[in-house]
């Protein structure tokens, strides 16, 4: 198992600098120039120049991007343009909030769709795989901030149980944490839930076949059993595959969710320096989200390694 986390890390680390170019160059040819922005309203040509100089545009741009990787190396990815506000400490105050959502959105994914993937696999056909595949079809189908309205309206609004918008750490209590990011988790998780659950669904029906299965069947084993310890760690590689990919899509999906729901986040960070034009932070903010991207991809290459002992010879 060694061996193979340190294969993928040495495969993570190039990719990770590959991503990091690519942020630069793309955020390099954005139109218009951050010297202005630095320089202030109504500029003149010294204090542009000025500020071209001070924000090291003045040099190539390969030297441009060495500067910036060996800062970004060492958590310093530059201040804001409009409240110098360290990028680093900007986004580490955002950091647990965006995480908290993440965590519990993938929490509820995974418990929602492993549970009615699971039942509807076991029975195929039956009114519970009829009722798991429609309810999948329509989470697949609705936009999260859709889902977030309505959560809102029925759980905010109209009975209040929960609060509308907001975010509260989990140092104040785990309560009033959870209290705050239930409906916006809930909301996040329901797309994701919906494909784990047919993925599930078809893992699950598709091991139940075979002849391994019928084997611990017919030997008297219980049901619970059979489906625990050899249906369900066989149906779930696909599975965590698909979970990996999901988890990928929460983190950009948590911009519009903490747009709607006012959580400050590194989504709303994003969403902010992206119509601000503050090019360090959107740097900071895209190589901070790669850098969690990769770790998930990191993460799920090394459970492959847990349920098919065979992909730790590759």
């Amino acid at each position: 198992m060694l061996l193979l986390i340190a294969r993928r890390l040495l495969v993570t680390i190039p990719l990770l600098i590959l991503v990091s170019f690519l942020i630069y160059s793309l955020i390099a040819l954005v139109p218009g120039d951050p010297a202005v922005t630095l320089a202030g309203q109504d500029p003149t040509p010294e204090q542009i120049a000025a500020a071209r100089e001070e924000l090291g545009l003045t040099d190539p741009f390969i030297v441009q991007y060495w500067h910036w990787l060996v800062n970004a190396v060492q958590l310093d990815f530059g201040a804001s343009l409009f409240n110098s506000e360290p990028v680093a400490s900007a986004i580490a105050a955002r950091l647990p909030a965006t995480l908290s959502l993440t965590v519990l959105a993938l929490l509820i994914a995974i418990l929602l769709g492993v549970a009615a993937g699971t039942l509807a696999g076991l029975r195929p056909g039956s009114w519970i795989d009829r009722v798991a595949t429609f309810s999948a079809s329509v989470g697949v189908a609705v936009p999260y901030f859709w889902v977030g309205m309505i959560l809102v309206l029925l759980f905010a609004i109209q009975t209040p149980l929960f609060p509308a918008i907001g975010y509260v750490p989990i140092g104040d209590g785990v309560l009033t944490w959870a209290s705050h990011l239930i409906l916006p988790a809930t909301a996040l998780a329901i797309a994701p839930a919906a494909v784990i659950a047919r993925q599930t669904r078809a893992a699950v029906a598709n091991v139940m076949t075979e002849d391994y299965v019928r084997t611990a069947e017919a030997k008297g084993l219980p049901r619970s059993r059979v489906v625990g310890k050899h249906a369900l760690k066989n149906a779930a590689l696909p599975v965590v595959t698909v979970f990996g990919i999901e988890a990928n899509r929460l983190i950009g999906g948590t911009v519009v969710i903490e747009q709607l729901f006012a959580i400050p986040g590194v989504g709303q960070l994003a969403f902010t320096s992206v119509f601000s034009r503050d090019m360090p932070m959107v740097q900071g903010v895209l190589l901070t989200t790669a850098v969690l991207i990769l770790l998930i991809n990191l993460l799920v290459d090394v459970s492959y390694g847990y349920f098919n002992p065979r992909v730790r010879q590759l």
